[in-house]
């Protein structure tokens, strides 16, 4: 009940505001004194309703942003963007803002992106941010955001930019991230532990980075067995066993590939000679064996100088790269 009070009176000085108090509307109802329809008044005022309530919520300013986040006229906010007389985006990248996400962010139904980036805010993400049907962007990183992954988040049905690194995120990674339409899926250096989801392969983005967290597992089979354009991943800093999947020689558009400081084992995979595009290529601290063919370790160190590579020496028998390699694992269910 105070909740609805609350929105009413906020409801009421929007009103005030536009209007001046004074006789509300000409030309039968359809348009304002200021040349607003009825509904771009609606629009803005469920925006002024929104971002009065953050304002609210918010404990810190250091930077004085929100001086600005006075008045009806919600466009001439400072970080808020508009486009015929409705709110598009919101970017407070750096702003060092101390508060919380409140559930009035959802009236931006015109929303397309949400950068938080460097902020201070805390707590958990409001169920309501999935009727944000418009927004395609959402940056959240560098914030003090806790709880579990925010599985709301993927109900957002537009979204393509997820950012939630460096937060305090903990828990596992949901099967379902992995099988939404997101271009970008950056959840690294938060403190998410078990093992990555089977359907990591079913990610059609480009960028995946779970570095620094608390992973631990092998690395999915199916890594490498769809046409993703996948052109950067990164699993390094975590707790990840097993081998290197064979497939990842599949993923023939792969720049970025960084392994580094885990526990993985075995064999690095004749298919990693297909990656052409490939330009970072880090599988460093880990546990890897050689084959048949690689140089013993004491031979390279009898080596003066230690120029010699202990890499594997080429095979005479040529790999063929492709889909030939496929039939040499077990099928993906």
């Amino acid at each position: 009940m105070e909740e609805k009070t609350k929105l009413l009176l906020l409801s009421l000085l929007f009103l005030l505001a536009v209007h001046g108090g004074a006789g509300g509307f000409v030309g039968g109802g359809r348009t304002t004194r200021n040349g607003w329809s009825n509904s771009n008044t609606s629009t803005l005022n469920n925006a002024y309703i929104a971002l009065q309530a953050w304002k609210s919520a918010i404990k810190d300013d250091p930077k004085g942003i929100l001086n600005s986040w006075v008045g009806s006229n919600v466009c001439d906010y400072k970080g808020v963007f508009c486009q015929d007389s409705s709110v598009t985006g919101i970017d407070l990248n750096h702003g060092g803002l101390e508060g919380i996400l409140v559930k009035e962010l959802s009236l931006l139904k015109d929303m397309t992106l949400l950068h938080l980036n460097s902020n201070s805010f805390t707590g958990t993400i409001p169920d309501s941010l999935k009727d944000l049907f418009a927004l395609t962007e959402l940056d959240l990183s560098n914030n003090q955001f806790s709880g579990p992954f925010p599985t709301i988040i993927l109900q957002i049905p537009n979204l393509v930019y997820l950012d939630l690194r460096f937060n305090l995120f903990s828990g596992p990674i949901p099967d379902l991230v992995f099988t939404k339409n997101l271009d970008a899926i950056l959840l690294n250096n938060n403190n998410f532990e078990g093992q990555i989801p089977q359907s990591l392969g079913n990610s059609p983005a480009s960028v995946i980075n779970l570095a620094n967290n608390k992973l631990t597992g092998d690395i999915p089979i199916s890594f490498g067995y769809s046409s993703s354009g996948l052109k950067e991943i990164l699993f390094l800093n975590n707790q990840l066993s097993g081998c290197i999947p064979q497939g990842i020689g599949m993923w023939s558009d792969l720049q970025v590939f960084d392994a580094s400081f885990n526990s993985l084992m075995g064999h690095i995979p004749d298919s990693i000679s297909c990656l052409e595009d490939i330009e970072v290529l880090n599988v460093a601290h880990n546990e890897l064996s050689g084959r048949e063919m690689q140089r013993p370790e004491p031979e390279c160190d009898m080596i003066p100088g230690g120029s010699l590579s202990c890499l594997r020496i080429p095979s005479m028998k040529s790999f063929s790269c492709g889909t030939s390699f496929r039939s040499s694992n077990s099928p993906i269910p």
